[in-house]
């Protein structure tokens, strides 16, 4: 599969216009333009996916730079397959965990583990008073 970036086509275009364009180049498969969350208007741009590199470059080749109506076309190879990281987990309240660098730092647990001490013959401590 290779992604295409097609951009500067007519905002009334449909995505069925769309593929019959890039279909004489090669196979398309999969197809989703961008559009406004609120007015679902068409931003002008759309993202392809093709079955096979040749399809993809025979389709840059033919249909980048070539004018539609009053805007130009813009076909592109996308190149850059990225992961995005998820943010990190913050804390409200307590400890922040994210930004603690140092060995001392609180890792949110609350199990506490006590050692004796090292000499046994050390002082032993005093038992609380009743209030």
């Amino acid at each position: 599969m290779v992604k295409l970036f097609v951009g500067g086509f007519p905002l009334d275009m449909t995505e069925l216009d769309l593929v019959k364009i890039i279909n004489l180049h090669g196979e398309v498969s999969t197809i989703k333009i961008v559009r406004d969350k609120k007015t679902r208007i068409c931003k002008g741009y759309a993202f392809l996916e093709m079955k096979d590199r040749e399809g993809a470059e025979n389709a840059v080749i033919a249909l980048d730079g070539t004018p539609m109506g009053d805007r130009t076309l813009n076909v592109k190879i996308n190149e850059e397959t990225f992961v995005k990281k998820a943010p990190p987990k913050r804390s409200f309240g307590g400890y922040n965990n994210s930004y603690s660098n140092s060995g001392n730092s609180n890792t949110g647990n609350t199990s506490r583990s006590y050692s004796k001490p090292a000499d046994e013959t050390a002082k032993p401590k005093r038992p609380r008073r009743a209030i």
